[in-house]
């Protein structure tokens, strides 16, 4: 496993009693969510909404990087829909994920190179490989 040699960032984020049914509230103020279970008709989000907006957001991020160093210039239509599911196998709870990226006015396999380069490189896609299912998809 590699370590981090030099922090960038440290979210630090406090969840109330009541875990998927509490409140998230981070250390700076930026943050103050009501949370809910899945499927409920609760208030507030969610963690599997939580994850897919970080992960998409970071995933983003990644492209834009894969990008520069390929010399492409992004549409300003880049999008990433992240679907997390929280499902059963026997008596276990498991994620599984579909990243689908829609980048539109690049050839296709430019795209795709994009798409790869941003998963291999994505902290959270490089956090989650390997331990859940993971789709990544070009639309």
């Amino acid at each position: 496993m590699t370590r981090i040699e030099k922090v960038l960032y440290t979210g630090k984020v406090h969840i109330s009693a009541g875990g998927r049914d509490g409140e998230a509230h981070s250390d700076d103020g930026r943050l103050n969510l009501q949370l809910s279970s899945p499927g409920t008709k609760g208030p507030g989000t969610n963690p599997e909404q939580l994850l897919a907006t970080g992960w998409s957001a970071c995933f983003i991020g990644a492209i834009g990087l894969a990008a520069g160093k390929m010399n492409v210039k992004l549409p300003a239509e880049l999008s990433v829909d992240a679907e997390v599911d929280l499902g059963m196998a026997g008596e276990a709870y498991l994620l599984q994920a579909r990243l689908n990226v829609h980048i539109p006015g690049i050839d296709r396999e430019v795209a795709q190179a994009l798409v790869d380069t941003a998963h291999r490189t994505c902290p959270y896609s490089k956090a989650l490989h390997g331990n859940i299912h993971v789709e990544t998809n070009l639309v």
